[in-house]
């Protein structure tokens, strides 16, 4: 496994190399004046993009241009983001914490939950419970992301008023943050660590409304495939073969069925990891929660090019760690599986 582990790890590089060629490729198509739009850091600026243009080499040769990004990016320079303002690694840096916090909170339920969810309507099939399970299951991947944000914020905030709307904080606690020490970026954790109670208590009521839509949409999806994943071995050999020794039915569920169950939702779980890293850009817009998807909705929106490019490289490399994480579950949780 560490070979394996020291391989993947020395693919990380020449991936992101091979895709950072083709995202900066992809800008070619636009004008030297498009593409300096990223490096004007304010109006004063916008009337000297010729010289920005000539100072950066815009008009030189791809590999000349391709060669001078990867340098400032390596140092940690890549680009401003019109969007937020700032740097694109400050950005990232901000608002990253933000939706980690959040995917803390929405995949640790919905992982847990369906997992139970999935294994209860398997172990109870054409029963009531399982029809139940099934019927929720089916209006829980067909209802839009959109729709389901807006009708709970509608019930819960507009209606009963349990909920907060927006945002991260109320106005009264954004000012107390100010002097606040901060350890991880995650607010909820960091007020915590500094004893500020309400702040935490705040912050995480902020995101129940966010994690509550992603959760419904997103475990879906899981509990069907994990019903069908325990049904399938549940019918196999080696249950019928532990039946028969006389273990009890809470021993062949929990041990050797539900274990095995586990081998695809190893795989839904990466990839729901991967999306909520990535931004859940249509919940966190809706809720305005500022996490990495709003700001690259509206990275996209105002057409800023080294937000946009920002995001992708965020995103590749998401999905490169994750699926090397994945692959080392897989063995962990079947022996079979050799990394050879």
């Amino acid at each position: 496994m560490i070979n394996f582990i020291v391989r993947r790890l020395i693919q990380i590089p020449l991936v992101m190399l091979v895709l950072s060629l083709l995202l900066v490729g992809v800008t070619q198509l636009l004008t030297p004046e498009q593409r300096a739009a990223p490096y004007i850091r304010g109006d004063n600026q916008a009337s000297r993009i010729e010289q920005i243009i000539e100072q950066r080499g815009l008009r030189d040769p791809f590999p000349v241009q391709y060669g001078r990004w990867a340098s400032g990016a390596v140092q940690g320079d890549l680009g401003f983001s019109r969007a937020s303002g700032k740097d694109v690694i400050e950005t990232i840096k901000e608002r990253l914490p933000n939706t980690i916090e959040l995917t803390l909170l929405t995949a640790i339920p919905i992982l847990l939950l369906s997992v139970w969810l999935g294994s209860l309507s398997a172990l109870n099939k054409d029963k009531f419970i399982d029809q139940v399970l099934r019927v929720l299951t089916i209006l829980g991947y067909s209802l839009p992301t959109f729709v389901l944000g807006i009708v709970l914020l509608a019930v819960f905030y507009a209606y009963l008023g349990w909920l907060p709307g927006a945002g991260q904080l109320e106005v009264i606690n954004q000012f107390a943050v100010s002097d606040m020490k901060r350890y991880t970026g995650m607010l909820s954790v960091d007020a915590m660590l500094n004893g500020r109670w309400n702040v935490a208590w705040d912050a995480l009521r902020h995101m129940i409304l966010p994690a509550a839509t992603l959760a419904i949409v997103s475990s879906a999806d899981i509990i069907k495939v994990m019903r069908n994943s325990m049904l399938d071995v549940l019918s196999s050999d080696y249950i019928r073969t532990a039946r028969a020794k006389g273990l009890t039915p809470g021993v062949v569920n929990r041990k050797h069925a539900r274990r095995n169950a586990l081998l695809p939702i190893i795989t839904l779980g990466g990839l729901l990891v991967i999306n909520l890293l990535s931004g859940s850009l249509i919940t966190e817009t809706i809720f305005a929660y500022p996490g990495i998807g709003q700001w690259v909705v509206q990275s996209a929106l105002q057409i800023d090019l080294a937000g946009v490019l920002g995001f992708a490289l965020l995103s590749a490399l998401i999905v490169v760690v994750m699926n090397t994480l994945v692959d080392i579950l897989y063995g962990i949780v079947d022996p079979r599986v050799r990394f050879d």
